[in-house]
């Protein structure tokens, strides 16, 4: 089962406490932690599924490489989601 966690910063604005759910994709584990927080999947991802372009995800440290479709497969049964918001600036 893969955990789930969520930067402070998007706590302040929806529901969202680490959690853990099971699936082969970013995606399908991130769809089971919308279901039981839907306002979430609206702060996260864009109209169309995809990333939103103020949010980064990060697997086991690594950036997400699809930032469409969240296909990229989860590695191991501790694998571990970090969803933040991407930080820009000059």
């Amino acid at each position: 089962m893969a955990t789930v966690n969520f930067t402070p910063n998007l706590r302040r604005h929806v529901n969202c406490p680490t959690t853990q759910a099971d699936g082969e994709t970013v995606a399908e584990v991130l769809g089971k932690v919308f279901a039981a927080e839907p306002l979430l999947r609206g702060y996260v991802l864009d109209e169309q599924g995809a990333l939103r372009k103020h949010m980064v995800i990060f697997l086991d440290g690594i950036a997400l490489k699809d930032r469409i479709c969240l296909s990229d497969p989860i590695p191991r049964s501790d694998s571990e989601i970090f969803v933040m918001q991407a930080l820009s600036g000059g």
